[in-house]
């Protein structure tokens, strides 16, 4: 994976809202969209960045999809990116 797609995936507060929604498992698309507030276009967008920077994994099952963090390191990088740019959990 190149660092530039990770850190452009990174550098957005929905994507990230969407990685701590998954902090705790595996949930359907149809669930991530009412989380986010957002339409399911800009929904599946978010998700498409997130995949290809290697940051999530999908699962299918019937017509329901399903994401999941790709790696439990990613956290770790969230947490280090917000203590060095003084942000808030």
């Amino acid at each position: 994976m190149s660092e530039l797609k990770l850190l452009k995936a990174l550098s957005d507060e929905t994507r990230l809202r969407i990685l701590d929604f998954l902090r705790n498992g595996e949930k359907c698309v149809c669930e991530i969209i009412p989380f986010t507030g957002k339409s399911q276009p800009t929904v599946s967008m978010h998700l498409r960045v997130l995949k290809e920077a290697g940051l999530l994994k999908e699962r299918k099952e019937g017509n329901k999809v399903f994401y999941s963090v790709a790696d439990s390191g990613t956290f770790k990088l969230i947490e280090i990116a917000r203590k060095i740019g003084g942000g808030k959990n």
